[in-house]
């Protein structure tokens, strides 16, 4: 039989079709989002602070973009949560206070059914979804972490738990009598079970198991750490690392944050030892800034505190990896925000944001590897009941209450020391004209706020939280 030159062509172009159609397909990224808790940008060396090590948050952040003006979307845990996992201003919604003191309207304390997470679109997608740690939208059935769209959790519900149990023996207990018992039960999906391990150690297990099973599909891991949150406990082999540290309550927070740190590098060597690392986007941040009342942490040079909508209170330690796709070792000094960490997900993934549903992100891709010169947002701004807030470039407006109206140049103050209000009026009244026109789009809160005191600049304000 002859084989024209026509008919040899065929056959070698069935066979590159055919090469192709046996190559696996592209695999879609894994996504990985690691939310730390009250961490304040003066906790970790790699944004400045100085005396608590975190060699593998540090190693993370310089092998992807560390954002310098990375913020969130409330100064406060719970509402800051619901935006991130949203990818929407928490006032659209009216999850605005980080209270579970009941609803302005009967509302359930949760995340309103409403609402859609990042968990619930990427599962039909093809994604195994789990979170490992604190959820704290919601712990009655209908509100827990599986009916926001994650096929596995273990953790606690509620805001805060105690690291350490009674038993422990190498317990280190700054915060309570001796050890105390765990305030809130511990989850396995929705099963309440007993779990003994020093917490921050078993949330780095639990990860790691989520990785080591789902690894060879596509994956979105939330792991939600409530290290430093208080109270301040930890154990000992994480407190002998640190005996440089005079004072006892900052010694215990870097216990806490090298805990922290390690269940970090476990997740990373995970990455690695699969080969996963550039099948893979992670985001690192923190759910609000250092509390700094517990006389631990730190914000470094930014004013406020954790409840407080200065600097220190909503702008915290924000950094993203992704190899080859994001630049290693690059600083971004434009402001980005939680709420892009939606969009910016579902790029990667490719799955279009839905039509009629109002996101209040960006893809930061294009920007953070310089194919997009502009400014991923003009303007940022939040509100908590009395206390408003709003960046819009160089400017802050930060409001408490109707005789409290400050503005600052960040540019040039970042510590928010000197009040520009009277000398640049025209500003004051545009930046407060932006909030008033974006705060007409919100609607009113469905919890009831509680209140906290915090003095700052020498005037004590009471903030709604």
């Amino acid at each position: 039989m002859r084989i024209t030159r026509r008919s040899a062509l065929q056959v070698l172009a069935a066979g590159s079709l055919a090469g192709q159609q046996r190559r696996p397909a592209a695999r879609k990224p894994n996504i990985i989002v690691i939310l730390a808790d009250d961490l304040g940008i003066g906790d970790l060396g790699c944004f400045g602070g100085k005396d608590v090590a975190t060699p593998h948050i540090d190693s993370f952040v310089a092998g992807g973009t560390k954002c310098t003006e990375g913020y969130v979307s409330c100064a406060v845990c719970s509402p800051s949560r619901a935006a991130l996992l949203t990818g929407r201003y928490q006032q659209r919604f009216g999850h605005e206070f980080n209270s579970s003191q009941g609803g302005v309207t009967g509302a359930v304390f949760g995340l309103p059914k409403t609402e859609t997470t990042l968990a619930e679109y990427l599962r039909p997608a093809g994604y195994r979804t789990g979170m490992v740690g604190k959820w704290h939208l919601g712990s009655v059935d209908g509100y827990m972490p599986q009916d926001h769209g994650f096929d596995e959790y273990f953790g606690f519900l509620e805001g805060a738990d105690e690291y350490v149990l009674p038993g422990t023996k190498d317990a280190r207990v700054l915060d309570g009598d001796g050890v105390p018992e765990r305030h809130h039960p511990m989850y396995r999906g929705k099963e309440e079970i007993q779990e003994t391990r020093h917490l921050t150690d078993a949330f780095r297990e639990e990860a790691c198991a989520f990785i080591d099973k789902n690894r060879n599909q596509p994956f979105f891991l939330y792991m939600a750490v409530n290290s430093v949150h208080g109270p301040l406990q930890t154990v000992e082999r994480y407190w002998e690392r640190f005996p440089n540290v005079k004072n006892p309550r900052r010694r215990m927070l870097a216990a806490m944050a090298s805990a922290m740190d390690d269940a970090v590098g476990a997740v990373l060597e995970r990455l690695r030892t699969y080969k996963l690392e550039e099948d893979t986007l992670v985001f690192f941040l923190s759910d609000n800034g250092s509390p700094l009342s517990q006389g631990a942490g730190s914000n470094g040079v930014l004013n406020g505190s954790k409840f407080t909508y200065y600097e220190g209170g909503v702008r915290v330690p924000f950094a993203v990896r992704w190899p080859g796709k994001i630049p290693a070792g690059k600083v971004y000094t434009h402001p980005v925000v939680s709420r892009d960490i939606l969009p910016t997900v579902m790029a990667a993934v490719g799955i279009p944001l839905p039509a009629g549903v109002k996101f209040d992100g960006v893809d930061l891709v294009p920007f953070l590897n310089g194919k997009n010169a502009h400014l991923p947002h003009d303007v940022l701004f939040w509100r908590a009941g009395t206390g408003h807030a709003a960046v819009m470039g160089r400017w802050k407006l930060v409001e408490c209450g109707p005789d409290h109206v400050k503005l600052y140049d960040l540019s040039a103050d970042p510590g928010e020391t000197k009040d520009l209000s009277a000398q640049q009026p025209d500003v004051l009244k545009e930046i407060r004209g932006a909030w008033s026109e974006w705060n007409s789009n919100m609607i009113p809160p469905i919890f009831k706020p509680r209140k906290h005191k915090a003095t700052f600049n020498g005037e004590s304000l009471i903030w709604d939280i």
